[in-house]
């Protein structure tokens, strides 16, 4: 009978984190500080566009695809927006610096490399354009 308990409170337990995980992914947070870009980071920084996503990825990083493929599509529709993806694979130390703990997770900078906000996992397309809404001009809604 107690290996009938443990297993109801294990699937209890891994139903919780489950749930907690999907409702976390792809949310809109706050900026982090961060001390200073890493030369990656700053090289791929878009002086003419008012925010530059920077997508931290990896190589065989499936959902980093999905999230690509959210935003690339929304900063070619959206004024003011650029959309780059990192592959960190080789390179650690930059997910190191930006504090950067899985992938993808996706970096709102501006042309002086101020972090607006950061999203972890897939972002939601229409949560991202109305965190960045007051930042840029769009040309579809």
């Amino acid at each position: 009978m107690t290996g009938l308990w443990v297993l109801v409170a294990t699937l209890v337990a891994a139903g919780a984190v489950g749930v907690l995980l999907r409702v976390r992914n792809g949310r809109v947070r706050a900026a982090k500080p961060v001390r200073e870009l890493p030369a990656p980071v700053t090289a791929a920084l878009d002086p003419a566009s008012a925010v530059t996503l920077v997508q931290i990825s990896t190589t065989f990083c499936a959902p980093c695809r999905h999230a690509k493929a959210v935003l690339a599509p929304l900063a070619a529709r959206t004024d003011g927006l650029h959309h780059v993806e990192l592959d960190v694979t080789d390179r650690p130390e930059v997910a190191q610096s930006l504090s950067v703990l899985r992938t993808p997770t996706t970096i709102a900078l501006t042309p002086d490399g101020r972090e607006l906000l950061r999203v972890g996992g897939v972002p939601k397309g229409p949560e991202l354009l109305d965190a960045l809404r007051p930042y840029l001009t769009t040309r579809t809604p």
